[in-house]
Formats: C-alpha cells, sequence, structure tokens
C-alpha cells in the first residue's frame, strides 16, 4: 500500500513538474536603446530582435561590457540578466568620435524554463 501510494504521488509530481520549453519567434523589438557621451565620443547601444521585457536592462549590461573592453565586435556573447539570460551577436562600429554597439538576440533563455530562439523567416 506505501509502495502504491509513493508511486502514485512520485508520478503525479512528474507531471506537474515544469518543462523546459523551446519557442521560435519571429518579431522583436529593433532600436536605439542607450546614448552615452563622453570625452572620447558618443556611445550609442541598439537592440535588435529584443524581448521588450528585458531590452534596457541587457542594454545596459551590453554597455557595460563595452566599457570594460569585454566584446570584441563580431562575436557571440551571453548576458545574464535577472529575468533571463540572452545569447547574441554584438557588432560594433566606429565612426569618428562616434562608436554603435548593436546587439543582435538570437536565443532567450527564461528563468521560468522557456527558451525562445530568434527565426527571421518562419513559415
Amino acid at each position: 500500500m506505501k509502495k502504491t501510494l509513493f508511486c502514485l504521488l512520485l508520478i503525479a509530481q512528474m507531471g506537474m513538474a515544469q518543462q523546459a520549453k523551446t519557442q521560435n519567434y519571429k518579431y522583436g523589438y529593433n532600436g536605439m536603446e542607450l546614448i552615452a557621451q563622453s570625452k572620447k565620443g558618443t556611445v550609442v547601444v541598439s537592440t535588435f530582435n529584443s524581448k521588450t521585457q528585458i531590452r534596457a536592462e541587457i542594454a545596459q549590461k551590453v554597455y557595460d561590457l563595452y566599457l570594460n573592453n569585454k566584446i570584441k565586435s563580431n562575436t557571440s556573447i551571453t548576458i545574464e540578466g535577472a529575468d533571463a539570460n540572452v545569447i547574441g551577436k554584438c557588432v560594433i562600429k566606429k565612426k569618428d568620435t562616434l562608436t554603435t554597439v548593436n546587439f543582435y538576440y538570437e536565443k532567450v533563455c527564461w528563468n521560468s524554463g522557456l527558451t525562445e530562439i530568434y527565426k527571421k523567416n518562419m513559415g
């Protein structure tokens, strides 16, 4: 009897357990998130294909990494946020005193277990 009850509880727990889920998304927010000026010039941080809930936080973290010389252009990086970790590609362009840091979201791994992958041309 105890074994049967234990098995039923175990099966019920497994059924209610949160399972990791992966979804594709096609639309995200594109735009300038941060403009910073210093004696050296102006830095503009833009995000592409971003999720609106976390775009400001992620842009700030991209800027902080740029200031600390921890990112390089055309590289894939992981940004750890409070609600999600974002994997994306960073492209840095400089012209005179203007620097643009563009971050392209590729994958968002939410703390809830949901993973969203950006797909440009979904049917």
